[in-house]
């Protein structure tokens, strides 16, 4: 706890306002407070059922101060080539999905987005450097805005460990 104490505003996820999948700001401020699961997607991927898992997920805990944001990403074999509105289509009639999404963007490379630079370095994040290696990897902040886990992409979103990190207390 002592090490949390030591992480600045600028080292939580809260400084960020990215671009939701209806084009609109979506600003992390208004997560204050939740536990959140940031996890990149894609609709023509081998993991890409995880969308059930996460929405299942989303409805079991979103009134417990739990919430999952998409960014969708094409990084990965071209497994996202859809527009935003594509990408949202595809999403809600195959999945039901109704957990925010925001708009496509990359999350490896020279033009990876700020938001996955602060996710994958420590520099950034105060806590843990991090790759990410394929689709659905799962990013797991506090409620205090602070990076805790990265999860596997072929780990589900219902697997004991993120369970059991979604029902723990904070102090």
């Amino acid at each position: 706890m002592a090490a949390q104490n030591k992480i600045e505003m600028n080292q939580t996820i809260f400084q960020f306002t990215v671009t939701d999948i209806n084009g609109d700001s979506f600003d992390f401020c208004s997560l204050e407070g939740k536990k959140i699961m940031i996890v990149n997607t894609a609709s023509d991927c081998g993991l890409t059922p995880q969308y059930e898992a996460l929405q299942s997920l989303y409805e079991k805990y979103q009134n417990v101060n739990f919430v999952i944001v998409g960014f969708p990403a094409n990084n990965f074999l071209a497994q996202e080539p859809g527009t935003n509105e594509e990408i949202r289509a595809f999403c809600k009639a195959n999945y039901g999905v109704s957990f925010p999404m925001m708009g496509k963007i990359s999350v490896i490379g020279k033009n990876m987005h700020p938001l996955y630079k602060f996710l994958t370095s420590s520099s950034e994040n105060g806590v843990m450097d991090s790759k990410v290696t394929w689709n659905f990897q799962k990013f797991l902040i506090n409620s205090e805005g602070i990076l805790e886990k990265v999860i596997a992409p072929r780990t589900k979103p219902n697997d004991p460990e993120v369970i059991q990190w979604i029902e723990k207390n904070e102090s």
